[in-house]
């Protein structure tokens, strides 16, 4: 440690801090506009100059190492005067446009320029003007004659979102921030650059000269687009959702969220949102009162519950719902005598699924990692935050391995990586297993056949080994694997032989929520096999958020009556349901969202309910009573989180496999080609799957491509573009191709949740493919 004396003050600090760092730490303020905690120095604005003992000029405070003994003053004349004239440096070229500016009013120029600005400018040549660049449709770089060259934008993209898309081009006024030469930017971080921007050269485009930030009710909430559950501010005008901005939580999200995130929030607002409870009559839909619709869903599952059992009613319920709706939709079921519910709606093997899996660490521990290895995970798209937290991890040693079908880009430098079809992770896994066994003389599990082990599964069986904080990690992919559970039991076992921590990627924004209050039971394959009567479905699209768009068909046009609870009437839900009852989004309702790491954060509604829709806990509420079922005399959702969560509840989180052995051993790889489905990163939900500005990125026209690897996009002499056949039982859609020649040799990639994807199969299997 060091101490320094800081406008007389006795501050210690670390040896290698900054002055800038020591000043944090007492709460003394030091304008700047380069310098930002998650990014690296730059010492490019020179707002920070401050006067140090014995120096012969002012010195960057965010770049001045701290030494014994060291004075600073922060407020000196010396250093006040310097700072007054790099604000009238800044402000040469800056345009006076302030009135129409989108940052105005939260701009740290306009504040700075208040404090540290003179009231005239002494310089009347004429100021540069840059042209404007079109870099998308997320973020206006309209005008970029306000930019001041702090290079927050390309710091972030390079060290945290890992893909340099801005750069500096040009010198001294001449110095403008631009992309490559005609590419967008495409990261699924990129707009925290409109945080981070100090000025308005970057903004946001969807909510561009929408409202003044003034005009703005804030609440806090969180993301449910995935299970890490980012911190968030919801700013509302005239009871609509205007924007979505990052809320700082260093435990979980830090100071980011992702795009997905930041810009879903116009699907909220979308056109599809249904309002008015509505009957199909005779093939057409009518609109009708809650009281005579609850009454039909009601006299419904009655008499298919008396008439075929109490299994015959079934519900399927996406993981965007809260802890309070699960809890009460699973009351309901099982207090009709049914275990047909389900919340893992791409999950097909779940007989010895872990019952309550989880990350298996903080969150935060996953910066203190060494080694990891991630199985089947896109992980990029799937967790777009928490990549960035690994990616800066492995800055600082971490060594992450993957096993996965390749493809994809994590931007995460991977020690070891082994892409092959998902028909043969099993058997890759098995190696690495056996690796693993014979350095620890243990034997593998019962069922694990006797394979010969490649150098590269040896090699990340013996990075594991070397580990001293080690995770081993189930993605999407592995969780929706037709052999998930001995996928999981070959990873407990590698954890539990190297001293790993296991842990899963959940799937959705209260995967963990919906273990924890069982709203899981016998498996979506289970509800979906045909001999279901009345069918729930809840807070999803049926062919975009169910692993096999084919059989999802069949059950629900099998199914007397389809009731659905949801705030859109998509194309598929006017077809397949009976019953619409229209209930809120997450901004429109008190909601408890458990994420990865298992905590629990409710969220208050920021927009009060659109039109007459209600909030799917106050419907169920309803529902059970007059379904004549026990409990459900409950008034607010606080009554019902209380009932769903024991304080406890932590303490049912596990990772166990029910199993232990394998089921099917050594799997014969497929011949010839087999798909392996992601699920397009703004296809993930409802709200997600209509926000406009999302679905007309770079990433979402991807979920419309197959993505073929280099041997075969050559050997069908294919170019990027061109239309391909793909048949996967039976049926056939003709979809553009993109080369992806990282993808592992006869693994052809078809996003799952996408218009082409609900025509097709199951989300692993055998397909065809040729050129049109």
């Amino acid at each position: 440690m060091v101490e320094i004396e800081l406008d007389g003050k006795a501050v210690e600090v670390p040896q290698g801090s900054m002055v800038m760092h020591a000043a944090n730490k007492i709460g003394t303020y030091i304008p700047h506009f380069c310098y930002h905690k998650k990014l690296s120095i730059a010492a490019n604005c020179r707002m920070c100059l401050v006067e140090v003992e014995k120096a012969p000029k002012p010195l960057p405070a965010c770049a001045t190492p701290v030494t014994q003994g060291m004075k600073v003053f922060t407020h000196s004349a010396k250093a006040v005067e310097a700072q007054r004239s790099v604000m009238e440096f800044l402000l040469i070229n800056h345009p006076l446009d302030c009135p129409i500016c989108d940052q105005g009013g939260e701009c740290q120029l306009q504040d700075l320029a208040v404090g540290y600005g003179k009231s005239n400018s002494r310089y009347d040549e004429e100021k540069r003007v840059v042209f404007h660049k079109n870099v998308g449709p997320l973020i206006s770089m309209q005008e970029m004659s306000r930019c001041i060259h702090c290079t927050r934008c390309v710091r972030f993209g390079q060290e945290v979102a890992g893909v340099m898309e801005l750069g500096m081009i040009n010198r001294g006024e001449h110095s403008e921030i631009t992309t490559f030469v005609g590419q967008t930017v495409d990261s699924e971080l990129s707009g925290n650059m409109i945080d981070i921007c100090p000025v308005g050269a970057l903004t946001s485009k969807p909510f561009r000269y929408a409202a003044r930030t003034w005009e703005l009710a804030r609440k806090r909430s969180v993301s449910p687009h995935d299970s890490l559950g980012a911190n968030t501010t919801v700013q509302t005008k005239a009871n609509k959702v205007m924007r979505v901005v990052a809320l700082e939580n260093e435990a979980i999200n830090e100071c980011w969220i992702s795009d997905r995130d930041r810009f879903s929030y116009e699907g909220l607002n979308s056109a599809e949102r249904v309002t008015t409870p509505m009957v199909k009559q005779g093939g057409q839909w009518l609109e009708t009162d809650w009281e005579s619709a609850l009454d039909y869903v009601a006299r419904s599952i009655k008499s298919i519950s008396a008439e075929s059992g109490p299994d015959a009613i079934a519900a399927l319920a996406h993981p965007i719902s809260s802890t309070e709706e699960l809890h009460l939709l699973q009351k309901i079921i099982r207090g009709l005598g049914s275990s047909q519910i389900e919340t893992r709606l791409r999950q097909t093997d779940v007989a010895g699924a872990p019952k309550a899996p989880w990350l298996g660490l903080p969150v935060s521990k996953l910066s203190e990692l060494d080694r990891a290895l991630i199985i089947g995970s896109f992980l990029r798209k799937d967790q777009p935050v928490l990549a960035a937290r690994i990616r800066t991890a492995t800055k600082r040693g971490l060594l992450v391995s993957r096993i996965d079908a390749g493809g994809d880009d994590w931007l995460i430098p991977a020690v070891e990586s082994i892409s092959a079809a998902p028909s043969a992770w099993l058997n890759v896994l098995s190696e690495v297993a056996l690796a693993v066994a014979k350095a620890k003389s243990s034997s593998v599990p019962a069922g694990t056949f006797n394979l010969p082990v490649s150098a590269a599964a040896q090699a990340i069986a013996d990075s594991l080994i070397s580990g001293a904080t080690t995770a081993v990690l189930l993605g999407s992919a592995a969780q929706a694997h037709p052999h998930s559970t001995d996928l999981t039991v070959l990873a407990q076992f590698i954890a539990e032989q190297t001293g790993a921590t296991l842990g899963f990627l959940p799937v959705g924004g209260n995967a963990v929520g919906a273990s924890l209050v069982n709203a899981n039971g016998a498996g979506v394959q289970s509800v979906l096999s045909g001999d279901r009567r009345a069918v729930l479905l809840m807070n999803l699209d049926p062919l975009a958020d169910l692993p096999n768009p084919i059989q999802t068909r069949a059950a629900l046009a099998n199914a007397n009556t389809v009731i659905a609870l949801t705030a859109y009437k998509s194309t598929d839900i006017l077809e397949a349901a009976d019953v619409i009852l229209p209930i809120t989004t997450f901004t429109e309702t008190v909601a408890t969202y458990i994420n990865a790491e298992g905590r629990a954060q409710t969220i208050q509604p920021a927009v009060k309910p659109l039109g007459d829709s209600r909030p799917a806990w106050k419907v169920l509420r309803v529902l059970g009573g007059l379904l004549e079922l026990d409990g459900f005399l409950l008034n607010t959702p606080e009554e019902i989180l209380d009932e769903a969560l024991s304080e406890t509840y932590c303490n049912l989180l596990s990772n166990q496999a029910q199993v232990s052995h394998l089921s099917n051993g050594n799997l014969a790889p497929l011949n010839g080609l087999e798909r392996v489905a992601d699920v397009n990163i703004y296809a993930v939900d409802q709200i997600v799957r209509r926000a406009g500005a999302l679905q007309s990125t770079h990433d979402a026209k991807r979920g419309n491509q197959v993505g073929l690897n280099q041997f075969l996009f050559n050997s069908l002499g294919l170019t990027e573009g061109d239309l391909v056949s793909i048949e996967q039982e039976g049926k056939t859609v003709i979809m553009p191709a993109t080369l992806e020649a990282a993808l592992a040799p006869n693994a052809v990639r078809i996003s799952a949740g996408t218009s082409f994807s609900s025509q097709l199969g199951p989300m692993f299997g055998p397909v065809t493919v040729t050129k049109v």
